[in-house]
C-alpha cells in the first residue's frame, strides 16, 4: 500500500538525502589534500531504481556506466583544481548543495500533502 502511497516520491527522497550527504562530504573537506569532490547522477540513479536506460547489469559486480560506481556517485570534473590534488570548489559546492536542499523540500512537502490527503480521506472529511 505505502508503494501505491508514495510511489516513486520515496526513492527519490531517499536519494536526494544521499546526494546532500556526498555533497556536504564535499564541503567538510575542501582544504584536505588530494579530496577528490563527488555528486550523484540523480537522473541516471532513478532511472536504475525504475528500470529505464540502455545499460543493463547482469551481475553485480558489473559497472552501472561510465564513470559511475555502484552507488551512482561520480567525480566532479573541476574548473579549477587546486595544486595539491583537491577537487572541491567551495562556491560550486555551496550552490550545489542549495539547490539539492530545495528539491529535497519541495518533494518532502509534496509527500507531506500526500499524505495529509490520505488522512482526511480516512477520517471522511
Amino acid at each position: 500500500m505505502l508503494d501505491s502511497l508514495f510511489g516513486i516520491h520515496a526513492d527519490a527522497l531517499q536519494l536526494k538525502s544521499r546526494r546532500m550527504e556526498v555533497l556536504s562530504t564535499n564541503i567538510a573537506n575542501a582544504d584536505t589534500p588530494g579530496f577528490k569532490a563527488k555528486d550523484v547522477d540523480f537522473r541516471t540513479v532513478l532511472g536504475w531504481k525504475l528500470g529505464v536506460g540502455n545499460l543493463q547489469s547482469t551481475h553485480v559486480n558489473h559497472w552501472r556506466g561510465p564513470g559511475h560506481s555502484d552507488n551512482g556517485e561520480v567525480f566532479s570534473i573541476p574548473y579549477n583544481p587546486a595544486v595539491d590534488g583537491n577537487t572541491v570548489e567551495i562556491g560550486l559546492e555551496q550552490a550545489k548543495y542549495g539547490k539539492a536542499a530545495v528539491d529535497y523540500q519541495a518533494t518532502l512537502d509534496f509527500l507531506q500533502g500526500r499524505v495529509s490527503a490520505y488522512k482526511r480521506a480516512l477520517k471522511g472529511e
